[in-house]
């Protein structure tokens, strides 16, 4: 057995930075993750004149429930859509004038929903480029509160932002979503405005969030559980092989630690305790077709295990992996179809035929996307010869991915 040692969530952290930075007091931050897009948020919020201060494991940071301490400020967002859709939405709740910018990647990435619900909250943001995209600019002036309608079916993260901003209006908030994606991620939002001191009722899709602030604390992040999905994939498809992820367990907040059920309908015996989560590969991978709308950062994970199921795999209602770091459907179909695996997708779902993909002289178009690298990284265990136009992306959430990767499969 192998037990694999996984970086600390991307989700988990930013969101902890955030509440972090919006709470009263001093926060301690246990295990963040240690990335591109971490670094982008944590120097984000020093632009902004939060005070954050790095040691190896552990981060402080300080919070200002009156907003950033600076009132005019530059910030730019790198490729993170967290950075992106977080920042401008902490800052809209101080007082100042606040420019964000970000990378071409995320420039490209949609706002729209996001931005259109902070205006109707009185916020003055202005889009410099293409409407519903970076870069803007954000005149602050509090937030007074009040009800909103969200069509959060493109991204939860516009949810998000929009909840974790309720305890610093004035009068509170009130959010009715018509749709929903990643349901899951937004149960992590709501797990940790809690354990920050804020108080949220549900009543169906109506989310309605108290004026209370945030209170610091000590917060321990859990391992990425789209991470550990690259993993358990490579588990499963080599018969014998078992990998354990500890800190994953049956309390764990991440909802796409639910890759593994998807596993163990393919035939890979899994098993879930309070501390870990195991997956063994059985020599058996079945074709099946499965919803992953809510778990659809894993997509990718079973789009490149899927040619070695003993049936098709169809992945179903997925349509907002369209607009990730790249058409994520897309870029897996075309991948695989390289690879010389017979593959058919539609607006929202992509179908992968059984085959031996052969990899001598195929490169991987990445598209800078992490999870394409880190997915096909499995395929590439069945097909040698596999290289990546630009490998080192992984940075953006796991930058000693390939080592780390390389020294489990070498590992009996």
């Amino acid at each position: 057995m192998t037990v694999i040692e996984i970086p600390g969530s991307k989700s988990v952290t930013a969101r902890a930075l955030f509440l972090a930075a919006a709470a009263d007091g001093t926060t301690t931050l246990l295990r963040p993750l240690l990335s591109d897009d971490t670094e982008g948020f944590a120097e984000g919020l020093k632009s902004l004149g939060y005070e954050v201060r790095q040691e190896p494991g552990v981060w402080h940071v300080e919070g200002r429930p009156a907003g950033p301490a600076l009132d005019d400020a530059d910030v730019y967002c790198r490729d993170g859509a967290t950075t992106a859709r977080f920042l401008p939405t902490l800052a809209a709740a101080g007082h100042g004038t606040f420019r964000f910018d970000a990378s071409p990647q995320m420039r490209r990435r949609p706002l729209g929903p996001l931005t259109t619900a902070l205006r109707r909250l009185g916020v003055d943001l202005h889009h410099h480029g293409a409407e519903g995209h970076h870069p803007l600019t954000v005149t602050a002036q509090g937030i007074k509160g009040g009800t909103l309608t969200l069509d959060a079916g493109q991204s939860s993260q516009y949810l998000t932002a929009l909840l974790m901003l309720g305890p610093l209006t004035a009068e509170g908030l009130a959010i009715t979503v018509t749709d929903l994606v990643s349901e899951p991620y937004v149960e992590i939002t709501l797990a940790m405005m809690r354990a920050f001191g804020a108080h949220i009722t549900q009543d169906g899709r109506t989310y309605t969030v108290a004026p209370t602030g945030y209170r610091a604390t000590t917060y321990a992040i859990e391992p990425d559980a789209s991470t550990s999905s690259y993993f358990f994939a490579a588990a499963a498809l080599d018969p014998g092989r078992t990998v354990t992820v500890p800190g994953l367990g049956t309390g764990a907040l991440q909802g796409d630690l639910r890759f593994v059920d998807v596993l163990r309908r393919m035939g890979a015996e899994v098993e879930i305790t309070e501390t870990a989560t195991t997956v063994r590969g059985t020599g058996t991978l079945r074709g099946l077709t499965v919803n992953m709308r809510d778990i659809s950062d894993t997509m990718p994970t079973l789009a490149a295990l899927a040619p070695f199921a003993d049936g098709p795999v169809r992945i179903e209602d997925v349509a907002n992996t369209r607009v990730k770091e790249c058409d994520r459907l897309d870029a897996c179909a075309d991948n695989l179809r390289r690879l010389g695996i017979a593959v058919t997708t539609g607006p929202d779902w992509i179908e992968i035929r059984p085959g031996t993909p052969s990899g001598t002289g195929v490169e991987i178009a990445t598209h800078g996307d992490h999870r394409i690298v880190m997915s096909f990284a499995v395929t590439g265990l069945r097909a040698p010869g596999i290289t990546f136009d630009d490998p080192g992306c992984v940075r953006k959430t796991f930058p000693d991915f390939h080592r780390v990767f390389e020294a489990f499969t070498r590992t009996p």
